[in-house]
């Protein structure tokens, strides 16, 4: 099973807020996940990161691969 880092979107229509998780490759966008991560905002000025750190590093030490967007997010909070 190969792990991916990447965004699940709530919040209402024109109004997205995301949650980033972790799940499997081959699950759809807004299916099940294994581990919520925190939650990103970008309507927000600055945008609105809540990030579990500790949790995230892990994630990508066992080989999890990001979205580019997570990717983004992850630098901007300094773990990769």
């Amino acid at each position: 099973m190969s792990t991916r880092i990447r965004l699940k979107r709530i919040g209402t229509k024109k109004r997205a807020v995301y949650r980033i998780v972790v799940c499997d490759s081959r699950s759809s966008r807004d299916g099940s996940v294994i581990e919520e991560l925190g939650t990103y905002d970008p309507n927000q000025m600055p945008e609105l990161i809540q990030l579990k750190k500790e949790r995230a590093k892990y994630w990508v030490g066992e080989g999890a691969v990001s979205s580019r967007t997570v990717e983004s997010i992850l630098k901007k909070q300094e773990i990769k």
